[in-house]
């Protein structure tokens, strides 16, 4: 296995920062990509130095592809995921996994049989700062957890769910803020604290209401497996992309991530323990560094099997199981039990 190829399905916004960290991993090189706009893929393909394919399935074909990273709308994830280890290619995929728990099963029947190794990425595990709290955590560096709070605030507006048309529906998102947006704080909440056993939460749409049928703003309560719990608060309807707002509570201490620092803070003492790079290429800021540690981490899986993915599928489960729980708790007004 000297060298893999790689084909890129979907050319919206996410697949700069997978062509990014291509370039910045070796042993592996960007041979296609896939997008229905033929005129917009085309040109993309030119500018990469790669062949372009407008539809996926032909691509799939292409005995020369090895893998295959997924960039599309949320609601084509799973047939292209569950296509593309049908046809023998490693997959690495955009989060969700899929729009419910229902379509991660049948994902998860799919890949029982595949060859190929299916990656997830939630790639904020992957920033320094998160990988400094999890040492921390480990290491009993603040003591027991005691409680963890977690606000994300940025914006979205109408132009932003208008092109394309899927975003802001059930129907092809999967829901808004909390799927989109809000699962990788969720999911770095429960990583940190060691799972989630139940949640209470309610969302709304609030700015964008009559824009989309989904929601732009979301509050919750998490019970965290040992006992502690977490509040958390996300909505688009901030005037900007702020950074994440994080703070864990701990017997001795505290850990405080605030404009992508992370400090220690124990008395009136605040140590820094770690920060955060702005992202290569045409990423965006907040989005964060993490795209290329995950896919170079994904590599290194598919090189030496005997590697763990570092997110995988039975993560992402975990993360898409908090987010529909807070959806029905909302609709309910209950507390809602994750299956351990």
């Amino acid at each position: 296995m000297d060298r893999l190829n790689v084909a890129i399905t979907g050319a919206g916004a996410i697949h700069g920062c997978h062509v990014a960290a291509l370039q910045h991993t070796s042993g592996v090189a960007l041979r296609a990509l896939v997008d229905i706009d033929a005129e917009k893929g085309a040109a993309l393909a030119r500018r990469y130095g790669c062949r372009f394919y407008q539809d996926y399935h032909e691509m799939l074909m292409d005995m020369n592809i090895d893998a295959v990273h997924i960039c599309t709308p949320h609601h084509l994830h799973r047939e292209m995921i569950i296509a593309a280890l049908a046809a023998g290619k490693q997959v690495f995929s955009e989060k969700p996994v899929g729009l419910s728990l229902a379509e991660v099963a049948q994902i998860r029947e799919a890949a029982a049989g595949a060859e190929g190794v299916l990656g997830l990425c939630f790639q904020n595990r992957y920033n320094p700062t998160s990988q400094a709290i999890r040492v921390q955590l480990a290491d009993g560096g603040i003591g027991q957890l005691r409680g963890m709070k977690a606000s994300l605030t940025w914006s979205r507006g109408g132009d932003y769910y208008r092109p394309g048309g899927w975003r802001g529906r059930f129907a092809t998102e999967g829901g808004s803020l909390l799927i989109n947006q809000a699962i990788h704080t969720l999911d770095l909440m429960q990583w940190f604290a060691g799972g989630v056993t139940r949640v209470k939460g309610v969302v709304d749409s609030t700015l964008l209401s009559g824009v989309i049928e989904t929601e732009d703003s979301a509050m919750a309560t998490l019970e965290f497996s040992g006992g502690a719990y977490g509040v958390f608060h996300a909505t688009t309807c901030y005037s900007a992309d702020a950074a994440l707002s994080l703070e864990i509570d701990g017997e001795r201490g505290r850990l405080r991530l605030e404009e992508n620092q992370l400090w220690r803070i124990t008395g009136n003492a605040r140590t820094l323990l770690a920060q955060d790079t702005p992202p290569e290429g045409d990423a965006r800021n907040y989005w964060g560094d993490g795209h290329r540690r995950a896919i170079q981490q994904f590599y290194a899986t598919v090189r030496d099997p005997t590697r763990p993915v570092h997110v995988s599928l039975e993560d992402a489960a975990c993360a898409q199981a908090i987010v529909e729980a807070i959806y029905r708790s909302s609709q309910i007004r209950q507390w809602i039990s994750l299956a351990q």
